[in-house]
C-alpha cells in the first residue's frame, strides 16, 4: 500500500512540476524567440514531454499488471533502456523540480514588483525571462555533471571520537563504518570493488555495516557477499539487517534474509539479526548491539530492552539500519557511546537551494547524514554507496566513514 501511495504522490509531483516548468519556459521562449515559438517550439515540446513520460507510464503499467494478476513484473536490465528512458527521465525530473524551487521566488518577486512599478512591465518581463533561461541553462549543465560525479566518487569522512575513559589498547582504534551497499544492476562489481578498495586503504581495525547488502532480487546476493568478503579488518566485518536484505524474493522475507546471511557467512562476514557481539581488544572490550528494525520487522520493546540494557564494555556501539527516534532514546538511556545508522543514502537526491537541505528523505527523518550528539552519545549516519527507487544520486556522494578513538 505504501508503495502505491508513493507512486501516486510521485505522479502528482511530476504533473505539477511539468506544468509549471513548461509554463515558465513558454513565456521566456515566446519573449526572446517569437519566431521559434510560433514555429517548431510546440513540436519540440511535445517530443520532450512524450520522451520523459514514457518511463513513468511503464512503471504505471507494471503496478496495474501486479494489481490485476498478483504477479510481479520487472523491466529487463538493459543499458539501452537506461540511457534512452530511465536516466533521461530522472535527470529531467530533477531538472524540473530544481528549477521549480527557483522559479517560485522569482515569480513572487516579479508579482510584488508589479504592484509598485507600473511603467516598467516590459523591462520586468525581460529580466524575468532572462532569469528563467539562466536557471534552466545552469541546471541543464550542473545536474548531469553532478550525477556522474556522485556515481564515480567515494568520499572518506573521518571522525575523531574522544572518550573520557579509554583503555590504552583502544587508543587510535579505527572503525570503518559503511552502509547501503545495495548491489544491483547499477552498483555492479566494478563499483563495489572501488568501494571495498577505499575501505581497505584505511586499514581499519573493525568494519561495521548498517545493512542493505542488495537492492532487490536474488541475482546480486552472491556478488555482494564476495565483494564485501574482500574487506580486510583485524577484528572482523559485521553487519546488521537492512530493509532491502529482506527483498530478494517477493513476499518471502525469510528466504531472502537467509540467502543474504549465507552469502556473507561464506565470505567470513557475520550478519547479526538482533544480537550482541563482544570483541576483545587487548585488555579492553568492545560490545556491539545489532538491532533489527526495518520496514519488514520492527523490533519488539522486550527484545530492544534485553539487547540494550544487557550491553557492557569499554566501548558500547548500537548498530541499526535506521536512525529512529525511539531507538536513539533507548540507546542514550542505556549509555551507548555510538549509534551507527545508514538507510538514508545521505538524502540520495538533494536539491540545491540556499541555506536549506531539501530532500525527500527529510519527510522520513531529520537525521539524513552526518553527526548528531545526544548528551555523550554520538549518532553517525553514513551516506552509503547504492541507490533505491531512483538509479542515481544527486548532491549525495557515497562515503566511507572512519571513526578513530582517542582519549580526551
Amino acid at each position: 500500500m505504501w508503495v502505491i501511495i508513493r507512486l501516486l504522490i510521485g505522479i502528482v509531483i511530476l504533473v505539477i512540476a511539468e506544468y509549471y516548468f513548461i509554463r515558465r519556459l513558454n513565456v521566456a521562449t515566446k519573449y526572446f524567440f517569437p519566431k521559434f515559438y510560433e514555429g517548431k517550439y510546440r513540436f519540440v515540446r511535445k517530443i520532450f514531454l512524450v520522451w520523459i513520460n514514457l518511463y513513468p507510464l511503464v512503471l504505471l503499467f507494471i503496478f496495474i499488471y501486479f494489481g490485476i494478476t498478483g504477479s510481479y513484473l520487472t523491466a529487463p536490465e538493459s543499458t539501452l533502456a537506461d540511457y534512452i528512458l530511465i536516466y533521461p527521465f530522472w535527470i529531467a525530473f530533477i531538472l524540473m523540480i530544481q528549477c521549480f524551487l527557483f522559479f517560485i521566488p522569482i515569480d513572487l518577486i516579479k508579482l510584488i514588483t508589479l504592484l509598485f512599478v507600473k511603467n516598467g512591465k516590459e523591462k520586468l518581463i525581460r529580466i524575468h525571462s532572462s532569469l528563467v533561461f539562466i536557471i534552466v541553462g545552469f541546471f541543464i549543465l550542473y545536474i548531469p555533471i553532478r550525477v556522474i560525479y556522485d556515481y564515480n566518487i567515494v568520499d572518506v569522512r573521518e571522525i575523531n571520537y574522544e572518550m573520557d575513559v579509554l583503555p590504552q589498547s583502544l587508543e587510535n582504534f579505527k572503525i570503518a563504518f559503511i552502509s547501503d551497499i545495495q548491489a544491483d544492476h547499477y552498483t555492479d562489481k566494478a563499483r563495489l570493488e572501488k568501494f571495498v578498495n577505499t575501505v581497505n586503504s584505511l586499514h581499519p581495525d573493525l568494519v561495521l555495516i548498517a545493512g542493505d547488502l542488495i537492492t532487490t532480487g536474488p541475482d546480486y546476493i552472491k556478488i555482494s557477499g564476495q565483494e564485501v568478503g574482500k574487506i580486510k579488518s583485524k577484528y572482523g566485518v559485521f553487519s546488521c539487517v537492512g530493509d532491502h536484505d529482506n527483498w530478494a524474493y517477493r513476499n518471502d522475507y525469510a528466504k531472502s534474509l537467509a540467502e543474504v546471511e549465507a552469502s556473507l557467512y561464506a565470505n567470513n562476514v557475520q550478519l547479526v539479526d538482533n544480537g550482541l557481539r563482544k570483541i576483545n581488544v587487548g585488555d579492553a572490550e568492545v560490545e556491539i548491539a545489532f538491532i533489527t528494525n526495518t520496514y519488514v520487522e520492527t523490533i519488539s520493546p522486550k527484545t530492544l530492552d534485553s539487547l540494550s540494557s544487557n550491553s557492557f564494555g569499554d566501548l558500547k556501539i548500537f548498530l541499526a539500519h535506521q536512525p529512529r527516534p525511539h531507538l536513539i532514546e533507548v540507546a542514550q538511556k542505556n549509555n551507548f557511546d555510538l549509534y551507527l545508522a545508514g538507510h538514508t543514502h545521505g538524502g540520495q537526491i538533494t536539491f540545491v537551494f540556499p541555506l536549506i537541505q531539501l530532500t525527500p528523505t527529510m519527510f522520513e527523518t531529520k537525521y539524513t547524514k552526518g553527526d548528531f550528539w545526544f548528551g555523550d552519545m554520538l549518532l553517525v549516519v553514513t551516506r552509503g554507496l547504492g541507490m533505491s527507487l531512483a538509479p542515481i544520486r544527486y548532491n549525495s556522494t557515497p562515503e566511507v566513514t572512519l571513526i578513530t578513538l582517542h582519549r580526551k
